[in-house]
């Protein structure tokens, strides 16, 4: 606890109190001499503080000056004094209290320590107020992304200045490490579509559609769609905890005072490493969701040259061509947003988990709102 020795301790009986409070109009006095402390502000507490509570004055001014000894309990004294005070709208003031209790006191206090019994805000300062946070993290995340488009141009026009051992460690930590996770959601992604359709298709006597419509599925939307949320759940998060513990630990602030760019040396390795495995896992994925689609035909009777035929007939090497161009797109927004919450991340025990949510969250939400995009361009273009 606090311990200041304001005076010589012989004024009063050791763990004595003397209290006098006064009520004028417009005014309650109180006056403290002796002892503060855990002994002695147990047996007053009641009396000082039901007579702030209760008081109708609109000032309560607490007199200090004959204070001998002051600790913790003290302290706390004097902040319930001015936390009463303020609940029900009078000012507290305190007087001839000595400096170094005075400095004491203003750490202790707490501002807006009464907002707590203020009425909530209203339905439309709430949505105001979201409305506000998201208009602002909106062009933070434009802005980042417009710094890291440059930093990105710089790269490819100084490919020699790029730091390759970290993009190769990054393309095994993000793309290789990740082929058994990819491959195992598209096989049962193809599994559980071609099964699903399988029934409805059978009924109506069109079941040997299937390889056509797995293969639009897979190629065209769920191959890069599967690998980008695989992505943003995996590496996302992961340039995320990084970036965020560099800031925490205070690296990324001594990288600029070194005067390096943390753009430049931290991002831009992972954003290259991201989109190019990306379009690789995609791959993978989509070849794994036509064998499991396979199964489901095998199942039926069909023989896999049939399989193949009809899978090659329905899709040309534009749409393969569009579902990489997705991957690309995909992994650009998901490694932006990873790291843009990274550098965002405040202090506190919890600040790196929060970062960590924050990218997966909005890496996702990104990779629908682009595929949608997409989609309707690639509609309008006759792609």
């Amino acid at each position: 606890m606090p311990r200041t020795d304001l005076a010589p301790a012989d004024a009063l009986p050791n763990d004595t109190l003397a209290v006098r409070i006064e009520h004028a109009p417009g005014r309650t006095s109180i006056a403290l001499a002796g002892r503060l402390s855990i002994d002695s502000v147990g047996p007053r507490w009641d009396e000082i503080t039901s007579a702030v509570r209760r008081g109708t004055a609109e000032s309560v001014v607490a007199d200090g000056s004959a204070i001998r000894f002051c600790d913790g309990a003290g302290i706390g004294l004097l902040v319930e004094i001015d936390r009463l005070a303020r609940k029900r709208g009078a000012a507290a003031t305190f007087e001839g209290l000595p400096e170094d209790l005075r400095s004491l006191l203003d750490r202790a206090l707490l501002e807006g320590s009464g907002e707590s019994d203020e009425h909530a805000p209203g339905f439309v300062v709430q949505v105001g107020r979201a409305a506000s946070q998201i208009l602002g993290d909106l062009r933070q995340l434009i802005a980042f992304l417009g710094h890291l488009l440059m930093a990105l141009g710089w790269a490819l026009a100084h490919p020699h200045r790029i730091r390759w051992r970290d993009v190769l460690l990054t393309c095994e930590k993000a793309g290789a490490n990740a082929v058994p996770v990819v491959c195992l959601l598209g096989f049962l992604m193809g599994l559980i579509i071609s099964f699903q359709s399988a029934g409805q298709l059978q009924a109506l006597g069109v079941e040997s559609t299937i390889p056509m419509l797995m293969a639009f599925a897979m190629v065209r939307e769920l191959g890069p769609l599967v690998t980008a949320i695989i992505l943003a759940g995996r590496s996302g998060s992961a340039f995320a905890a990084e970036l965020g513990t560099m800031k925490v630990t205070e690296e990324l602030n001594a990288l600029t005072t070194l005067g390096v760019d943390p753009v430049r040396f931290l991002v831009v390795p992972r954003l290259l490493a991201a989109m190019v495995m990306t379009p690789l896992l995609s791959i993978f994925a989509t070849l794994f969701g036509l064998a499991g689609g396979y199964i489901i035909m095998a199942s039926l009777g069909y023989g896999l040259p049939f399989y193949v035929n009809e899978v090659l007939r329905a899709v040309d090497w534009v749409d393969f061509a569009g579902g990489l161009f997705k991957a690309v797109v995909f992994a650009f927004l998901v490694a932006a947003v990873g790291c843009v919450r990274g550098f965002q991340t405040r202090s506190g025990p919890g600040a790196v988990g929060d970062s960590t949510t924050r990218a997966v969250v909005t890496g996702i939400v990104l990779i629908v709102v682009a595929d949608g995009i997409l989609g309707v361009t690639f509609f309008y273009l006759g792609v």
